[in-house]
């Protein structure tokens, strides 16, 4: 599994779609669960102050490195940490290994998990070993990937906000867990809203956080019935810019395609973390359609049309959403959770 394969798909096909844009000048394109939420438990910025205070800096000593040799990692672990976040809480549990020969798998090896790239799982793990190194015993596996995430952002250019800390990680990680709380890339605003609502979080924190997209990237399959087969009709989604839909069916053929191709969601800037993915919804260019969605509802509509036109709105919002989602489910305690060394192994007792 090369780091590069996804990069280098994503630079051929944004090569591939900005020539389109090129050669057809007459397009004006804007580049600027279903269980209920746990109570919030108390985290706080400074929780490592007297116990770990260097604990920013030892992860961003990591996540700088790894953006530079590994940029997938980026995206990667952004994705990681809203995958974790939304099954179970904000708890690590992701990072669990199925044990060998366990009949239950580990949420980490679900289904809606197979995409998540190894490079996330490897930032956190030599993450982890550094501030082991430093604050052994101290720090959790969960609020390294809370760090980890908000680090991978900045370094793409966006926001650099405080991360609030002492979530313990969770003792449960089960496969069968992660479909029901997870968004579908065909699903309805309607679906959407209702999850995030069942987390704590708002219609306005579904428009914010979909801005993750920014740098976000997706497998064809993920998009192919838009580009064939919208709503049965056995012909394209009409709402698709034209030059968009000509650049995806170059990267992904209706069959036979190579299931490692992605292509990035903000087609515009893809490798920045900045508003252009708002403006891409405005002038068609949403690859997904849970994406294209919300500027096509007239409850989310405004709000993309506010992020498009005001970057620093995007990034206070987006750094406002982030700690709201950061707080889901976060255990306390060792009644509820522990402190893993391995990230991918529970605790041994």
């Amino acid at each position: 599994m090369s780091f590069l394969s996804p990069t280098v798909a994503a630079i051929s096909f944004t090569i591939i779609f900005l020539h389109q844009l090129a050669t057809h000048s007459s397009a004006n394109i804007t580049a600027n669960s279903t269980s209920r939420p746990r109570p919030q438990r108390q985290i706080s910025v400074d929780y490592y102050s007297k116990t770990c205070p260097q604990v920013d800096q030892l992860v961003a000593s990591v996540t700088s490195q790894q953006f530079k040799e590994v940029p997938i990692s980026g995206p990667a672990t952004i994705r990681l940490f809203f995958h974790d976040c939304f099954v179970e809480g904000c708890d690590g549990s992701i990072l669990i290994s199925t044990k060998q020969g366990s009949k239950e798998l580990a949420e980490r090896d679900a289904d809606d998990n197979k995409e998540l790239a190894v490079e996330a799982f490897d930032s956190i793990n030599k993450a982890k070993m550094l501030v082991e190194s430093k604050c052994p015993g101290v720090v959790s596996c969960a609020d390294i990937l809370a760090i980890a995430a908000r680090d991978f952002i900045h370094w793409a250019g966006g926001p650099y906000y405080q991360v609030k800390k002492g979530r313990w990680d969770g003792k449960i990680s089960m496969a069968t867990r992660v479909n029901p709380n997870l968004p579908r890339t065909n699903s309805t605003i309607d679906d959407l809203i209702q999850l995030f609502k069942s987390k704590g979080l708002s219609f306005k924190d579904l428009v914010t956080l979909s801005g993750a997209h920014t740098i976000g990237f997706a497998h064809c399959k993920n998009f192919l019935t838009r580009l064939y087969n919208y709503k049965n009709t056995m012909k394209p989604d009409p709402l698709i810019d034209p030059r968009l839909l000509k650049a995806l069916t170059m990267s992904c053929p209706r069959f036979g395609g190579n299931t490692d191709i992605v292509a990035p969601c903000d087609v515009t800037t893809p490798f920045l973390f900045d508003n252009a993915y708002y403006g891409n919804l405005e002038s068609q260019l949403g690859v997904l359609a849970s994406d294209q969605a919300l500027f096509l509802d007239p409850r989310t509509k405004p709000l993309v049309q506010a992020l498009a036109k005001d970057k620093e709105k995007f990034f206070q919002d987006f750094a406002v959403a982030m700690d709201k989602m950061g707080s889901i489910g976060v255990k306390r305690g060792r009644r509820h959770g522990e402190k893993r060394i391995d990230c991918s192994m529970h605790e041994h007792l």
